[in-house]
């Protein structure tokens, strides 16, 4: 599940507010349990993702780096590239 939740910070471009979303709802479906909650747990569920992720992008804002940023294509193909060793085969 957690598997989409993936690193924001020092990439050119930046995370987007989609992206930091995305992660902060990955992380609250792996600590609840939940992939969609209850009625009765929406709310807390709800809330629960717009703090972190407001607290993810306040984290994302305060760190500070000398690396260069890194490339969104470049890391995706590394990621394929390491998929296809593990699984021995090849990934789109």
């Amino acid at each position: 599940m957690c598997r989409n939740i993936r690193t924001l910070f020092n990439f050119e471009p930046p995370a987007t507010e989609v992206e930091i979303r995305d992660a902060a709802l990955q992380f609250v479906r792996k600590l609840s349990g939940f992939n969609v909650p209850s009625k009765a747990n929406a709310a807390a569920f709800d809330q629960a993702v717009a703090a972190i992720a407001d607290e993810a992008r306040a984290l994302i804002a305060a760190l500070t780096t000398t690396a260069e940023p890194r490339n969104r294509e470049v890391e995706a193909a590394r990621a394929r590239e390491r998929s296809a060793e593990r699984f021995g085969r090849a990934v789109k």
